[in-house]
């Protein structure tokens, strides 16, 4: 047993922040003694691994020294985006994630597409993995193309929330005349969330004149777009702008704009998307829809056989590629699992052909084993 003197206060390395800091200090110093002692050599994964995680945990202030990163920090450069941040030293291609304020996780997502006819067993036709941080709605095209490619494209799709974006509703249409069918948000405006005030629905858009005409008659002095939005799975939205001259005398000013001094601008998608949302929004409020959709739920139930049955939360292997094929290989013996829980029909099945090698004895006459003759039959 050692003994160590106790320095200044706020040093004691029993603290955690002295012992961060200390930590820091020391990964900075190995960097440089690598970096400078193996300049002839490219640095291998590890020392990548560890630079990158020295630079989103640490920053030097302006004198010099090493602090550590946090959001909060004054005048500090922050935090790394969540989809750059290595967040486990063991896989440096795990990524965090978090729904809402309850469901986080560090590794991948696996998102699963099985069948839901009435008279046959869910077979499950496509899984992918992808970062945790992938919206969901990215994975939708890349499932459409792999079940087009083997031939097993449905007619409709029941999706979540989560993949309902109106590019990808339309490009599944177009290109693969697939219906995806799942909740579509409505009404993105301020007003619409609080139920006051004028909505985005209620200014009349003329697509012909290029014209939008809010509830008070004055009409738009501009428009442009379409135009990329801040979210890379949101359609993009043509921007019509009212001049602070139309909006500051108006007497419903504050039923538009929460600011004294602004105008009133309203966004909106291109005419063949807003048409697709407004006829998904009125369909998803008819109990045909609902009867229709609640079919889906079967799918929790999927995913809850690959949770606590198979053990998906957590990775065998490093990397995405290998997590991609564990799930790959849960799928297969999920698959199996329930075709072999069919009933046996009454009906003799159908023998097999014989291989090319056995229709080789035969045409040579040569004798075979009688269990090639079974395996044949």
């Amino acid at each position: 047993m050692s003994l160590r003197a106790a320095g200044p206060p706020g040093q004691e390395p029993t603290k955690p922040k002295t012992r961060i800091l200390a930590t820091g200090n020391d990964a900075v110093r190995l960097l440089e003694h690598l970096y400078q002692h193996g300049a002839d050599r490219t640095p291998g994964p590890r020392v990548q691994a560890l630079r990158q995680i020295v630079v989103q945990s640490y920053h030097h202030d302006a004198a010099g020294h090493l602090r550590w990163r946090t959001a909060e920090t004054e005048g500090g450069p922050g935090l790394p985006p969540s989809s750059r941040a290595v967040v486990s030293p063991y896989d440096t291609s795990a990524r965090y994630a978090r729904h809402g304020h309850i469901i986080s996780w560090k590794g991948f997502s696996a998102h699963l597409t099985e069948t839901c006819a009435p008279d046959s067993p869910n077979v499950i036709t496509d899984v992918a993995t992808t970062a945790a941080t992938t919206h969901d709605s990215k994975v939708l095209p890349g499932i459409h193309t792999r079940l087009a490619r083997r031939g097993l494209l449905p007619a409709e799709h029941l999706v979540d929330s989560g993949h309902t974006c109106l590019p990808h509703l339309e490009q599944a249409t177009r290109e693969h005349k697939v219906t995806v069918t799942g909740p579509l948000p409505g009404n993105p405006t301020r007003q619409h969330r609080r139920g006051e005030g004028f909505a985005r629905d209620e200014f009349h858009i003329d697509d012909d004149r290029e014209q939008v005409t809010c509830p008070r008659g004055q009409v738009s002095a501009g428009r442009h777009g379409p135009c990329p939005t801040s979210s890379s799975t949101a359609a993009p939205l043509i921007v019509a702008r009212f001049t602070k001259s139309q909006c500051r005398p108006c007497p419903a000013r504050a039923q538009c704009t929460s600011t004294a001094d602004s105008a009133r601008t309203v966004g909106f998608p291109p005419r063949e998307l807003r048409d697709l949302q407004l006829r998904v929004l009125t369909e998803q409020q008819t109990p045909e829809w609902k009867a229709r959709y609640a079919v889906r739920s079967a799918v929790e139930g999927t995913v809850n056989e690959f949770v606590h049955g198979h053990g998906m939360r957590r990775c065998r292997y490093r990397g995405q590629g290998k997590a991609h094929i564990q799930h790959v290989l849960t799928v297969i013996t999920v698959n199996i699992e329930r075709l072999s829980g069919l009933s046996p029909t009454e009906e003799t099945p159908t023998p097999r052909r014989p291989t090319a090698f056995q229709g080789y004895l035969d045409q040579r006459e040569i004798p075979r084993l009688k269990s090639w003759r079974t395996l044949g039959s």
